[in-house]
Formats: C-alpha cells, structure tokens, sequence
C-alpha cells in the first residue's frame, strides 16, 4: 500500500467489507490512561519525598524504593504497552483490510496485560524486586508477560497474514520489530534461577550480568518507548495530516539503519565499569551512528507536515504530534552526545540522565500518545472531541511541564556532576555527598512543579475522553474494496 493510499484512506461506512474490531482498541485506550494517571501521580509524589522524606510516614510501602520501578513499570508497561497495543490492532487492521486475527485473543491479551501490570506492581510495593532497570519484576511476571506478548505477536502477525494488501506498510514494520526484539530481550535477560515464589538469582553474574541488563534496557527504550511508538508515528501523522510520507524510501532506510545499529548502543550506559574497553568503544560508535536513522525519522515525519501548518492553529491533536517529533529529535542527539566517555564522566549517574530520559519520556512518548488518542477516540465513537478548548489547555500544560522538568534535571545533573569532579590541591573531593544533595534542593521543586503541571494537563485529558466516550460505543467501521493493483489475489478483487 502506498503511503498515499494511508494519508488519504476511504470512509470505512461507505464501502463494504470485513467489520473492524474496534471495541478492544477502546478498551486499551482507557486502561492507557488509567495507568498514566496512576503512574505520573506516583511520579510526582516521589519527587516531592526528594523534599520532605518524611511524608512517607515510615510505610515501606510508600518508600522511594518501592514506589520508583512502580512508577517506572507503570509507564512503560501499563501507559505505554497498552497504547501501543490499542494503535497497533488499530492500525493493522486499517492497512490490511481485514479484521483482527481472532478477536477473542485480542480481548485476551487486553485484559491479561492489564492484570499483569496491577498484579506486578503490588509485587513491587510489597518488595518483590530482581534490581534490574526495568526488568524489576521476578520470574512468575516475567513467564506471564512472555506468554500474554507472544499473544500480541499472534494477533498482529495474524492479522498481517491475513491481509488482503501485498505490501506491508511501514507502520506494521516498526510495531513488529517492537514486538520481535522486545520478546528476545525480556527472555534473554530474564533468565533466572528461581529459589522461591519471590525470588530468583539471575542466570548471568558480574560483569556479565551487567552488559546482559543494559543490553536489554537500552533496547527496551529502543524498541519499545522509541521503534513502536515510530510505528504510531507513520501511521497516524500522515493519516491526521492528510499528507503522504515525505519519503517512504527513506522510511524503509531508516527502519533498517535503525533496527541493525540500536541493538549494539546498550554497553554506553557502562562507562567507567568493568567491561571490556572495547564493548565501551563499540556502543559509542553505534550510539553515533544512531543519529542518522533516527533524524531522517524526525525530517521525514516534519517533511510529510510542512504542507500543512495551518491546521496546526486549530488541531490540538496534531499539534501533539508534531511537538512529540521535536523532542524525538532533542532525545535522540542528546543520548549519541552523552556516550563519548568526556560527556559521560560529568553525566554519570546523575539527574543529568533523568532529565535525557524524561525528554523522551515525557517530549516524544507521551506527547505522541496524547494526540493520536485525541484524533483516534472522537473516529472510534463518531462523535467530536468533547473540548477542542481543554485539549488546547493541556497541550499548553504539557510543553510548560516537560521543558521545566528538563531544564531543572539537566541544572542538578551538570552540578552534580562538576561537583563531585572538584578536588582540592590534594586530590581529594572538595564536597561531600550530602553537601551536593543539600544544593539540589531548588532543582528538585522545580521538577516537582514540572510534575504536577504535566499531570494537570493529563487529567484534564482523561476527564475530555472520558466526557467523549461516554455512553458512546465503537462505531462500525468496515474495511474498503481493495485496489486491484495492490491486492494480493487479483483475480477475487478484480
């Protein structure tokens, strides 16, 4: 199918054909929400322990330790899976003209991913916890998440074999490389030896352990927080826009350039460990390299746009979209920047790598996922979005929120950093730790405020879908006839 073909579309209801599975896309949006709320609020409550350390009144549970990978887990696998599982059932249906494969275990996974996210997070409250950066859950959650992923891949996969379109467009490529890579990463670095229900000890030990993880980590927000949500992004950009890709060809070169130079950055997050020299090397030239894939992304997506600004005034959706592109490109220079062991010395295991992640996190994924769930939920219910206006709000509460989060994580980073570099004519530390922790106080409310104005603009958000979706169910939505010239049996749709 052409890039064109996707931009400009048919009207669903005026043709006929296979009925769309809509409902289950619905359904992921609001668990989506759900779980952003709950999982920003958790967000902003731990930035304000970084104040006031008391306010968890001595409950473990309430703890910094306990809450942060449940805020972390909470975004990536509650808010973040479930939309892109919600844009990709969405998508593929619309690009292959057919219905879900089998429906049924697409309610499945909807539901079971739902209830392995709640039932994993109150595991790390009651600290249940492997220690590994987004991998935190021990193994009876990770067996579950391979199961209810390998349903996803039989859904999409499914539906793709189905499909009565011969070229797969470049959307379906990127949420199947999301799909592929992710389920090689989690069983790979999820290889334990469990002890009890509770606990296990990783298959991998020191230094080994340690490449295994960040391999596995930096591929998560490779092909998950960045590949999947590339896949929402030439879906739903030149479909909103009404433009075709600038360039399909250079979206195909990028998806490959992308998929074979990720895979290799992972060992950059351990500078200055105990790792070969030349893995450090390798991941520095890999992370450099990444800046090419990943701009021609970015032009590409403000290329297919630049035809239509006008209705950037009046779209708060497809403002989402493209402001997402511009911090998509922020993020992914600065992660290359970052890499070169001179950097790296003053960012290490500082704010200043808070502030990178949450560009990202906040910038690109979030932002993203805000105006594709603006434009998808008033299409899936046939009827306008409740307020264009609170829409417009929140755009506005989420660019001020993101770039002061940014601005005050990347101020404590950068002093953090020069100040645990400072010695004295001796050579020793010229300040304390706690001396450099008392000194982050005003960038730690900064980011508080930065948190709370974002959540403000989400739960504004969440009331106008929720205002949108209520009392309404899925429109029935068919799928076109199918151009000959792409059909894959010419001679039925002939």
């Amino acid at each position: 199918m052409t890039s064109a073909t996707i931009a400009q579309g048919h009207d669903p209801l005026a043709e006929t054909g296979e009925v769309y599975e809509d409902a289950v896309v619905i359904r992921l949006i609001q668990f989506s929400v759900l779980w952003a709320v709950v999982a920003m609020t958790a967000g902003v409550y731990i930035s304000a322990e970084l104040l006031w350390p008391t306010i968890d009144l001595g409950q473990f549970w309430l703890s910094f330790g306990r809450l942060r990978p449940l805020h972390t887990n909470g975004i990536i696998f509650g808010f973040g899976v479930s939309a892109l599982m919600a844009t990709a059932f969405y998508s593929v249906q619309r690009t292959s003209h057919v219905r879900l494969f089998s429906p049924a275990l697409a309610w499945f996974c909807c539901y079971a991913w739902q209830l392995v996210v709640l039932l994993g997070g109150l595991s790390l409250l009651a600290g249940w916890n492997t220690t590994k950066e987004y991998a935190e859950l021990e193994w009876p959650f990770d067996i579950a998440i391979a199961v209810v992923w390998v349903i996803f891949g039989v859904v999409f996969f499914g539906t793709i074999a189905r499909r009565k379109i011969r070229p797969i467009y470049i959307s379906n490529w990127f949420y199947g490389a999301l799909i592929i890579v992710i389920a090689m990463l989690h069983i790979v670095n999820n290889l334990a030896i469990p002890v009890t229900v509770d606990k296990s000890y990783s298959l991998y030990a020191g230094a080994q352990d340690a490449v295994v993880q960040w391999w596995y980590g930096h591929n998560a927000v490779g092909f998950l927080l960045t590949g999947g949500f590339l896949g929402m992004m030439y879906y739903f950009l030149p479909k909103h826009s009404g433009r075709p890709i600038w360039s399909y060809r250079l979206s195909v070169v990028a998806f490959w350039a992308f998929t074979y130079s990720y895979i290799w950055a992972g060992p950059h997050h351990l500078h200055y460990n105990a790792i070969p020299e030349w893995v450090q090397s390798l991941s520095v030239v890999m992370s450099v390299i990444l800046l090419a894939p990943s701009w021609a992304t970015m032009i590409n997506g403000i290329m297919t746009v630049s035809t239509a600004w006008e209705k950037l005034k009046t779209d708060p959706a497809l403002k989402f979209i493209v402001l997402s592109l511009a911090f998509y490109g922020l993020a992914t220079f600065e992660g290359p920047m970052m890499s070169f062991p001179s950097v790296n010395v003053v960012s290490h295991f500082t704010d200043w790598t808070i502030g990178h992640v949450h560009s990202g996190a906040l910038g690109w994924n979030a932002m993203i996922t805000y105006g594709t769930f603006y434009f998808m939920v008033p299409r899936l219910v046939g009827a306008p979005l409740h307020s264009v206006r609170l829409a417009n709000i929140h755009f506005a509460l989420a660019l001020a929120g993101t770039m002061l989060y940014i601005v005050a994580m990347w101020g404590a980073g950068v002093s953090q950093g020069l100040l645990w570099l400072s010695v004295d004519e001796i050579g020793e530390l010229s300040f304390s730790f706690k001396d450099v922790m008392t000194s982050m106080q005003p960038f730690y409310a900064l980011r508080l405020i930065a948190g709370l104005i974002f959540l403000t603009g989400t739960l504004l958000m969440t009331y106008n879908l929720f205002k949108t979706l209520a009392g309404r169910q899925a429109v029935v939505a068919k799928a076109p006839p199918v151009d000959p010239a792409y059909a894959i049996n010419k001679e039925v749709t002939a």
